[in-house]
């Protein structure tokens, strides 16, 4: 009996011990893991901003004179030197004096001057244009030849784009001048003393453009004078973007990068391009009341209008410009990469154990962070790694992560 008595009170003493050693054993921590893929990565600029209608026209009162009540409304559709926005009739013979008819002479010269001008513009930028549209065939055919790289191709794309846009605002500039001469003439004819009873006496402007009234001035009935804004018009499919960024973005930001149009409305993103950053920034004071040094990146859509009909001036977009992109990267969620003195390092998931191991960091987007070496495709990383963990300890991955 004493020895059975001994034996039971070893066994009991062992079990305890295993029992305090099992319990003091560190246990495994738990983890997030997320695993290194290759993929196709951004890096973009994300800013708010607004659209805006590349063209405005305010149509003002080019002489002194009674303005009949204009009708129109913001919105209603016009025609280009066709749809009446406004009517201005003679009031007093103050308009048939020998300085108004002098002033009305020369301002009729000066338009046809400026009409001229406008058509030799027209001419050289159609010309310019059509060497581009030349030289862009060339090019492509170069390109399917193998004759010519994809940067030569894109310079082509870019250079045909930007001189059929600088050929189609001379074509508004020559209008614009022809619309301008219309006025003087008929400028001229108050001038000379024609009598009320002739329809001439009554000025009507016409729209200059094909478009819409955006806002009405001066409705009712007035006594206007030269240059008395009355109505503004414009063409709500021609919009363009106005996105003000921090101007350190800015020196990244070239002329035709994509721009991802998100957050407007509609149900897909739209698509659009860099036309042009502003060279001159402005201050402007953030939420928190701090000073930031802002600039103005204008870019145009490539989506067609009638995928973004609904889209008008001055409507809110959120915008992502992109700075750089890679097809297939090696990269890892930007939360499991930390510094370690002048190093990058992560952990990996290896038998049950978080390593530390160096890694080579390349481009960031906030969201990942490209891998040019230290890991591969497949390797498992610990996300947002605590205090507690360190190299060679046991851990458990949580359930339902990646």
């Amino acid at each position: 009996m004493p020895k059975l008595r001994s034996s039971l009170l070893i066994l009991v003493g062992l079990a305890v011990v295993v029992a305090i050693v099992y319990a003091l054993r560190p246990q495994p921590v738990a983890v997030d893991a997320a695993i290194a893929v290759i993929a196709p990565m951004q890096v973009t600029v994300d800013e708010e901003g607004k659209t805006r209608i590349r063209e405005r026209y305010v149509v003002s009162s080019p002489l002194t004179g009674r303005l009949r009540r204009i009708t129109l409304d913001p919105g209603d559709q016009v025609k280009a030197l066709k749809t009446v926005l406004a009517v201005i009739e003679p009031t007093d013979p103050e308009l048939l004096d020998a300085r108004a008819l002098a002033e009305a002479v020369g301002r009729v010269q000066a338009a046809e001057a400026a009409l001229r001008q406008a058509g030799a513009s027209s001419e050289r930028a159609r010309m310019a244009y059509d060497y581009a549209e030349n030289e862009l065939t060339r090019m492509t055919e170069a390109f399917n030849a193998n004759a010519a790289n994809m940067h030569e191709l894109d310079q082509a794309r870019t250079n045909e784009r930007t001189l059929a846009e600088g050929f189609r605002v001379a074509q508004y500039g020559q209008e614009i001048a022809r619309y301008e001469l219309q006025v003087a003439r008929s400028a001229l004819l108050y001038a000379q003393g024609q009598g009320e009873s002739d329809e001439r006496t009554r000025m009507p402007l016409h729209s200059p453009i094909d478009g819409a009234v955006l806002r009405v001035m001066q409705k009712s009935v007035a006594v206007v004078t030269p240059g008395t804004p009355l109505i503004e018009v414009g063409d709500p499919r021609d919009l363009e973007l106005v996105i003000d960024v921090l101007s350190t973005d800015a020196v990244k930001i070239k002329p035709g990068q994509p721009v991802i149009i998100e957050h407007w409305g509609g149900t897909t993103p739209l698509q659009g391009t860099v036309r042009l950053v502003e060279p001159s920034a402005f201050t402007k004071v953030s939420a928190l009341g701090i000073e930031e040094q802002r600039v103005n990146v204008i870019a145009d859509f490539l989506t067609p209008p009638q995928d973004r009909a609904s889209l008008g001036d001055g409507f809110r977009i959120e915008s992502s410009i992109v700075i750089w992109e890679h097809p297939q990267t090696l990269q890892i969620p930007s939360s499991a990469a930390f510094r370690r003195g002048d190093q990058w390092a992560t952990f990996v998931i290896e038998h049950g154990r978080a390593m530390l191991r160096d890694i080579q960091p390349g481009r960031q987007n906030g969201r990942t962070i490209q891998i040019l070496s230290g890991l591969t495709e497949g390797d498992r990383v610990v996300l947002h790694p605590s205090d507690r963990l360190s190299s060679g300890l046991r851990v458990i991955e949580r359930q339902n992560r990646q």
